[in-house]
């Protein structure tokens, strides 16, 4: 390839990239500004990239009861930091296993891990079972232990890694010269999947956050146990609750006051902003834990 080809070519990649990013911004924009946006010029302008009238109402709407909003926020920050190194903990050190060869009862606990891929007890004798065998109904454990602490799928990934991305040679090494199991696991496998790790923790880190169907099945009592996704959701079902019997119950005058329009995108704001927030940091051992399997392979 010629030196102006190679350039005409990078110059075609960096704008097809350029167009492909601006797609994925626009919309996070427009919901920024839509949210920042005065509900009524929402209501007649329509989603603007440049609003007519400037407005932090639903944002205030949102955070007029502080404690609650910064309350659901440390929920879910410990929620997300603790059900992530637990995720992660119980991830590896069993994909570790299954990575190791002649490891006893390897076939069975295989086909254990992926059958769960395929099938679920069920919505019904699953919250039978973490309700009145385990107790965790209106407790924190609630929105921690169902179906988030292991995923057969991100097993699955890591012990791919492990068994392409860990030289066997290295593991033996480190038995020859005394070291334990833990040991080679915790200080020379734990370090090459690094990449890996960081993958599979944004992805539970999401999960975590993102979360709000085992508040809203578990926590019938314990609002104040409400993670920001919950709380959020619980804001939504008012407005809307307010908007439908405003007749009923005389409440024209807190409809019209309200930012019932912005304040959707307010939340959508909330919410997300986290997890933008961190993305950046991790990103570089996101895409090279997605890769580097492959590249191996």
């Amino acid at each position: 390839m010629h030196l102006n080809d190679k350039k005409a070519f990078q110059v075609i990649g960096h704008a097809v990239m350029i167009i492909l990013t601006l797609f994925a911004m626009l919309p996070l924009i427009l919901i920024l500004m839509a949210s920042l946006t005065d509900d009524t010029a929402l209501i007649q302008d329509g989603y603007r990239f440049f609003p007519r009238i400037m407005s932090t109402a639903a944002y205030t709407y949102i955070f007029s009861s502080s404690d609650t909003v910064l309350r659901a926020y440390g929920i879910s920050i410990v929620l997300t930091l603790c059900g992530t190194l637990v995720s992660v903990t119980i991830t590896t050190m069993l994909a570790y296993a299954l990575a190791k060869k002649g490891l006893p009862g390897k076939g069975i606990l295989n086909f254990l891990v992926f059958f769960t891929m395929l099938f679920n007890g069920g919505l019904v004798p699953t919250y039978m079972n973490y309700t009145t065998v385990f107790g965790i109904k209106n407790t924190f454990w609630a929105l921690m232990i169902p179906s988030l602490l292991m995923n057969a799928f991100n097993v699955m990934m890591v012990k791919s890694y492990f068994a392409s991305a860990v030289p066997e040679e290295i593991l033996e090494a480190a038995f020859i010269d005394g070291a334990t199991e833990f040991q080679t696991f915790y200080r020379i496998s734990l370090p090459l999947a690094k990449p890996i790790i960081a993958t599979i923790a944004l992805f539970v880190g999401i999960a975590y956050w993102n979360d709000w169907n085992n508040g809203y099945i578990y926590l019938t009592k314990r609002t104040d146990l409400f993670s920001i996704q919950n709380l959020l959701n619980r804001m939504i079902k008012n407005i809307q609750a307010l908007q439908q019997n405003a007749n009923v119950v005389n409440t024209e005058g807190a409809i019209a006051n309200m930012p019932a329009v912005s304040i959707r995108m307010a939340i959508a704001v909330v919410g997300i902003l986290p997890v933008i927030i961190i993305y950046p940091f991790i990103q570089k051992n996101f895409v090279k834990g997605i890769t580097l399997g492959g590249v191996k392979g």
